[in-house]
């Protein structure tokens, strides 16, 4: 993207969330989800829809809209929060890569496996993951823009050199390699998951797992497959 561009988007970024006060965990009453961005910022908004295949648009609380490339977004994921958050606890279950058997008839196996391995993760972990993120459709798309296997966003499929985030192996492979780098960040398999779906600076402003309900049933999603009998599961 030309830096001039960068600095616009940025520039009404920032001047969205000034007027509207979205920089906080309590927003305007009208919002229904937070944007996260690459750089950080979060943005609470009424409603996000893509614009095309390289933007979204972005309603603002109290009026005005901006559109933004889809390139700057970590994620988009609903604003809303657990009345009592149940406590998630720490994985039991080991998510390095080992020869683990997947369950029966997984779609893909031989491609999880592989990605897996050349990530050090676990491929029955990946496949919780695709599972939770895709029901193993390789052309499924979010409203958002978040595609294939591991639902991609472009921030990440674009960063990692490929053309297309449908094509199922190289899907695995990104996004194994994303929640690599998470755990690589974290050091924790439940804040490298709640991250994957919510975004790197929900989880850094919460300092753990954030209250979004969203998130939190997908770390469950994924532990209940991934590791059954996990006391976070419930």
């Amino acid at each position: 993207m030309p830096a001039r561009i960068a600095r616009r988007v940025c520039l009404a970024v920032a001047v969205a969330a000034a007027a509207t006060g979205v920089l906080g965990w309590r927003g305007v009453a009208q919002a229904q989800y937070l944007a996260v961005f690459v750089d950080g910022r979060l943005l609470k908004v009424t409603s996000a829809r893509l614009v095309g295949t390289g933007s979204i648009h972005l309603d603002l609380p109290g009026g005005g809209s901006i559109e933004v490339p889809l390139a700057r977004l970590d994620r988009v994921i609903a604003d809303e929060v657990e009345v009592k958050p149940e406590p998630i606890p720490e994985a039991s279950c080991r998510f390095a890569y080992a020869s683990q058997a997947l369950p029966p008839n997984t779609p893909f196996a031989a491609q999880i496996r592989r990605a897996s391995k050349s990530a050090n993760l676990s491929p029955v972990l990946v496949a919780a993951v695709v599972a939770a993120e895709s029901a193993f459709k390789p052309w499924a798309v979010s409203r958002v823009g978040a595609g294939g296997l591991m639902q991609l966003m472009p921030s990440v499929w674009l960063e990692q050199g490929l053309a297309s985030p449908y094509e199922p192996a190289a899907n695995l492979r990104a996004g194994c390699r994303h929640l690599r780098a998470l755990l690589d960040r974290f050091g924790d398999l439940t804040l490298a998951l709640a991250a994957y779906n919510a975004g790197i600076a929900t989880v850094v402003k919460a300092g753990g797992v954030p209250p979004y309900r969203e998130t939190r049933d997908f770390v469950r999603r994924v532990y209940a497959r991934y590791c059954p009998g996990h006391p976070g599961v419930g």
